[in-house]
C-alpha cells in the first residue's frame, strides 16, 4: 500500500509511506531516502529503532554514494575538489516507489543539479525491498548514466531496539558472528587509521554494554558477513546477512544509554586520517563504467 502522509517530522511536507505486509511482518518505508520506518512482527514486536532524536534521529539510513566521513568533508575526482556530508546524500533525496505489491517495492532516484554540485556523476539509484516470510531482502542497484567512470560506496545503517522484549535490559543482549573478524582502528578523530587488529570473541559472541560505543563505531572486517542480535533470556532476535559487503559497523550514540544498536553493512570504509581521498584511488570504492550497472544485496531476518 502507498499512503500520502503529512508531516511526520518532515516540516509538515507531504510525502509517501509504502507499507509491505505478509503473515509474519509489516514493514513501513518512507520515500525520503527510501528509509525504513517500522518493522513490526505479527505479535506486535517492534524491531526497528524509533528515531528518538535524544539519541539518533534516523532509523535505517541508506548510504550512497559514500560511507562515513570524508576528511574536511572533501574529496577529489580528476584533481578537482568536491564537498559532501557524512554518508552521502541519498538520505536527503526523495525517491519514487515503483513496482509496488503487497511484499515488494523499488524506490528510485537519480542525479539532480544539487547532487551534481557535490558528486559529478549522472546516475540512477534504486533501493529494492522484498518481504519473504520472516526475512526482508534489500538490494542496492546503481546505474551509471554518464559518459565517465563513476566511483562510489554503498551501505546500510539500520538501528534495532534493544531490548526487543519487555522485562529485559540492554546488557541481556549479545551479538553472535560467523567467522573471524578484525577491527579497523580509528584515530582520536574517529577516522580510519589504515590499521586493523584481531577482534577475539568467546565462541564468536560479543555481549552488549553501552560503553562499547564510547569511541564511536566498532568497524569490523567481518569474514562471515553475518551478525545475530539476540538474548539468551528472550525469544526475539535479528539476523543480518551481508555476503557482498566486507565490513560491518556496530554503533549507538557514544557516551549514552541509547536503547538500540545499529548493525551496518558497508562495502567500503570512510576516509583515512588526514587524507583527502581521491576517489579514483581510494580502496574499496566501486569503479562503474559508463552505461554499466551494479547490484549489492543483503537481508534482515526476524525471529
Amino acid at each position: 500500500a502507498v499512503e500520502i502522509i503529512k508531516g511526520s517530522g518532515r516540516k509538515e511536507e507531504e510525502h509517501m509511506m509504502v507499507t509491505l505486509k505478509n503473515d509474519r511482518l509489516t514493514v513501513q518505508i518512507d520515500t525520503l531516502g527510501a528509509e525504513l520506518q517500522a518493522i513490526t512482527g505479527i505479535d506486535g514486536t517492534e524491531y526497528l529503532w524509533d528515531g528518538d532524536e535524544k539519541y539518533w534521529g534516523n532509523r535505517a539510513t541508506n548510504l550512497f554514494p559514500y560511507v562515513g566521513r570524508l576528511t574536511n568533508q572533501t574529496y577529489t575526482v580528476g584533481g578537482k575538489a568536491y564537498q559532501m556530508g557524512i554518508h552521502g546524500f541519498l538520505r536527503h533525496q526523495e525517491t519514487e516507489p515503483r513496482d509496488v505489491t503487497d511484499t515488494h517495492v523499488l524506490f528510485e532516484t537519480r542525479d539532480t543539479p544539487d547532487t551534481l554540485a557535490q558528486y559529478p556523476f549522472p546516475f540512477v539509484m534504486g533501493v529494492d525491498y522484498r518481504l519473504d516470510g520472516d526475512t526482508l531482502h534489500i538490494a542496492y542497484r546503481v546505474r551509471n548514466t554518464g559518459e565517465a567512470t563513476m566511483y562510489f560506496g554503498v551501505g546500510g545503517h539500520p538501528g534495532f531496539r534493544v531490548p526487543l522484549e519487555k522485562g529485559l535490559q540492554f546488557e541481556d543482549y549479545a551479538l553472535a558472528f560467523e567467522g573471524e573478524s578484525r577491527r579497523c582502528l580509528l584515530s582520536d578523530n574517529y577516522a580510519i587509521t589504515g590499521q586493523t587488529e584481531p577482534f577475539p570473541l568467546a565462541e564468536g559472541v560479543l555481549p552488549l554494554r553501552h560503553a562499547l560505543f564510547d569511541h564511536d563505531a566498532i568497524i569490523l572486517e567481518n569474514e562471515g558477513c553475518q551478525a545475530r542480535l539476540f538474548s539468551p533470556k528472550g525469544q526475539r532476535a535479528v539476523t543480518l546477512r551481508h555476503p557482498d559487503m566486507p565490513y560491518l559497523g556496530l554503533w549507538h550514540k557514544p557516551h549514552s544509554d541509547a536503547p538500540y544498536v545499529c548493525l551496518e553493512p558497508w562495502l567500503s570504509l570512510p576516509a583515512r586520517e588526514g587524507v583527502v581521498e581521491a576517489f579514483e584511488t581510494q580502496p574499496g570504492l566501486v569503479h562503474l563504467a559508463a552505461g554499466e550497472a551494479y547490484e549489492n544485496a543483503w537481508s534482515i531476518q526476524f525471529a
